[in-house]
């Protein structure tokens, strides 16, 4: 039976969990994570779920029969990075640190249809029935659609008849939502909202010009009557620097303008400053404050594993997903990574190609 946690009882969680880490990453070559300076007000976490295969093969096919090909490459990849079992290791990941808000990215839904298709999956349906088996009370806050693509038709085993007659087809929705913990003392929230940048990169297709129509979400929120913004959004990928800078400097000037504003997010822009200058934009003087400090607490890299998750060793090489906060909110200095170690031994090995970001702040 589910009992409602306190914060005490929950923040004792957050500095347990915090402790085994920083004792786990005693090791010569890496800085042990610095202790927190005191117990933080709220937990935040940012976790890109991954869409299960890379859209490449589709995104360079030159002709319809490639694009096809492509499509049916697509899913079964997704199909193999087995969401349901991933899920279970985030919602782990969720119990053990209990965060009081989440950003997620690529919430994805793959919608399959005709005769005798493969099974589809609402990624957010999976992991919210997950969060539920462990008796954790997380509402959906609020939520963007963006890209929306398909139907294509799918050409995997049973779906192909003679002719050749192609009888299945796939969708794919992508989403990025807000997940609000009912059970953090104090915490209220309200005024849901959501928009799709301007500026959006297109790539030409057999099909047509294909966009992954990038977009923010955000909520209102109150801690024991102290107000503040929280934000979640994914910008475009550093293939496409121009657009990806545009969304940055979008976001700057719409939902993350003004007053105390918690953003999280797969900004796509590494911290280093190595490719897109997104990141500087981002933690110019006045702007944001990163909340990962690399002296105390190492490199934090989140990106990213193989397409198919099948690389045994990590792949993590940069850190761009992000816990950034401007006006009252303050970093605490325990942030971790979650998902950064393999949740089992067989492939899938990974429960996202991204690390997440938990961060503890005082308001």
């Amino acid at each position: 039976m589910h009992t409602t946690t306190s914060r005490h009882g929950g923040r004792r969680r957050w500095a347990l969990t915090v402790l085994v880490a920083a004792l786990l990453a005693v090791v010569p070559t890496v800085p042990a994570q610095a202790a927190p300076d005191r117990d933080p007000d709220l937990v935040v976490m940012s976790r890109n779920l991954y869409l299960g295969s890379t859209l490449t093969p589709a995104l360079t096919a030159t002709s319809q029969q490639g694009f096809v090909a492509a499509v049916a490459q697509i899913y079964a990849t997704a199909q193999f990075t087995d969401f349901p079992a991933r899920a279970e290791a985030i919602a782990d990941e969720i119990e053990a640190t209990s965060p009081d808000l989440v950003g997620l990215q690529e919430v994805t839904r793959w919608t399959t249809s005709g005769l005798n298709p493969p099974p589809g999956y609402d990624f957010l349906a999976i992991l919210q029935a997950a969060l539920d088996a462990r008796g954790l009370d997380y509402t959906v806050a609020a939520t963007v659609d963006n890209a929306s693509i398909g139907p294509a038709p799918l050409a995997l085993p049973g779906c192909v008849q003679p002719g050749p007659t192609i009888t299945c087809a796939v969708q794919l929705d992508d989403r990025d939502v807000i997940l609000v913990n009912d059970d953090t003392p104090g915490l209220t929230w309200s005024n849901p909202r959501s928009g799709r940048y301007d500026a959006q990169a297109l790539v030409p297709s057999p099909v047509g010009a294909l966009s992954f129509d990038r977009g923010w979400v955000s909520i209102d929120a109150r801690l024991d009557g102290q107000p503040f913004r929280f934000v979640n959004t994914h910008l475009e990928t550093e293939a496409f620097p121009a657009v990806q800078e545009a969304q940055a400097a979008e976001f700057l000037a719409g939902p993350a303008k003004g007053g105390t504003v918690i953003a999280v997010g797969d900004f796509n822009s590494a911290a280093d400053g190595s490719t897109t200058t997104s990141y500087a934009q981002l933690t110019a003087p006045g702007k944001f404050r990163d909340v990962w400090d690399e002296a105390a607490l190492g490199a934090g890299d989140t990106c990213c594993q193989s397409s198919a998750l099948t690389n045994p060793v990590s792949q993590l090489r940069s850190r761009i997903d992000l816990v950034l906060v401007r006006g009252a909110a303050r970093a605490t200095g325990d942030a971790q990574l979650v998902g950064d170690t393999p949740f089992r031994a067989v492939p899938p090995f990974w429960a996202s190609d991204h690390a997440g970001v938990v961060a503890g702040l005082r308001l």
